[in-house]
């Protein structure tokens, strides 16, 4: 078996490859869009250049992995990033090639209604519209076997909370550390969907190791009704981080009050944005990203579902400061009102 990994130094990826590349298991070739230090991962551009000698096939799997997570992506931005490169793997797939895409659970979830739902045709940011993009143009122009993989928010292993690069719901630490989170903006009560890498990789590697299905396939990895709730997911979070911070002589931070999104952006913000700094203003911002994501009306309904997923966050809180450990130890600057001009 022949199998093509893009994205193979990502968050993902290199959890799938670990997976892939054992004793008697496929041929795996391996890319990435940028050099890695290692020199069996083949560097291409997906998209931009035409593939190396190496990756042009035949491949009885695609394991499609490569994109821009960034929620910050304009329209532009996410359809160079993850829409054409599709345009080329597919082209590097046969009739019968199983190709397994890692999408995301939020493309199947609930859509804006405000003002920004025009920019991504009711999507909450340029990466959540690109994935479901990329998802129908597949299953639309690729004939042979399609395995579609969603995860929610990524975290670390769930054994030891490894991870390979801290993105995402990591900015929710540093932020808290830093005193940058002086609320956390959300229902308390909402469903906070997340999944260790290990069982995201796992579904994927499973996927590309059986038999390729006789119809297209979407795997869902999610908590559901078991998922955390927002004010878990902050609980559980400050506990972790004060705990090695009393280990270390550290003060504990303060855990931050949490206020209903229709609170913040009715009554607060307007009247706080014209005292921010430019610092605070970018936190604000940066911070109203997870809003959405952390606080959902209803949990996704997953078809691999995450066991403990409190087990989980701990795992990954504990990783981060044990990795990072100046960050942890920061002591956090109170918010200060500024004048205006």
């Amino acid at each position: 078996m022949r199998v093509l990994l893009t994205g193979a130094t990502g968050v993902v990826g290199v959890e799938v490859a670990r997976r892939l590349a054992t004793p008697g298991g496929p041929e795996l070739v391996r890319v990435a869009r940028r050099p890695a230090g290692d020199d069996t991962v083949t560097v291409w551009r997906i998209g931009a250049e035409p593939p190396p000698a190496g990756v042009r096939g035949p491949w009885d799997v695609i394991v499609h992995a490569a994109a821009s997570t960034r929620w910050t992506m304009t329209r532009d931005e996410a359809r160079e990033a993850n829409i054409v490169p599709l345009d080329a793997v597919l082209a590097l797939a046969g009739a019968d090639t199983h190709l397994v895409h890692v999408s995301t659970s939020y493309v199947g979830g609930a859509r804006l209604e405000d003002d920004r739902a025009d920019a991504f045709d009711g999507f909450r940011n340029g990466y959540e519209w690109s994935k479901a993009a990329v998802e129908r143009i597949l299953l639309d122009r690729h004939r042979g076997p399609v395995t579609v993989v969603r995860p929610p928010l990524i975290l670390g292993r769930r054994e030891d909370g490894a991870i390979r690069r801290f993105s995402g719901p990591y900015t929710l630490l540093q932020s808290l550390v830093s005193g940058l989170a002086a609320v956390v903006v959300g229902d308390p009560g909402g469903y906070a969907e997340i999944a260790p890498v290990d069982q995201v990789a796992d579904v994927i590697a499973g996927a590309a190791l059986g038999a390729p299905p006789q119809r297209p396939v979407i795997e869902v990895v999610a908590g559901g009704e078991r998922s955390l709730r927002l004010a878990e997911l902050v609980e559980i979070t400050c506990r972790e981080l004060n705990d090695w911070r009393a280990r270390h002589g550290v003060p504990p931070i303060e855990p931050p009050p949490l206020i209903s999104r229709r609170r913040w952006h009715r009554f607060f913000l307007p009247l706080a944005d014209q005292y921010l700094s430019p610092i605070q203003r970018g936190a604000v911002d940066l911070l109203g990203m997870f809003e959405s994501y952390t606080s959902m009306p209803e949990p996704f309904t997953p078809t691999r579902p995450v066991e403990d997923p409190a087990a989980v966050l701990v795992a990954s809180v504990r990783y981060w400061t044990e990795t990072k450990p100046r960050l942890a130890a920061r002591l956090p600057q109170p918010w200060a009102l500024i004048a205006p001009g």
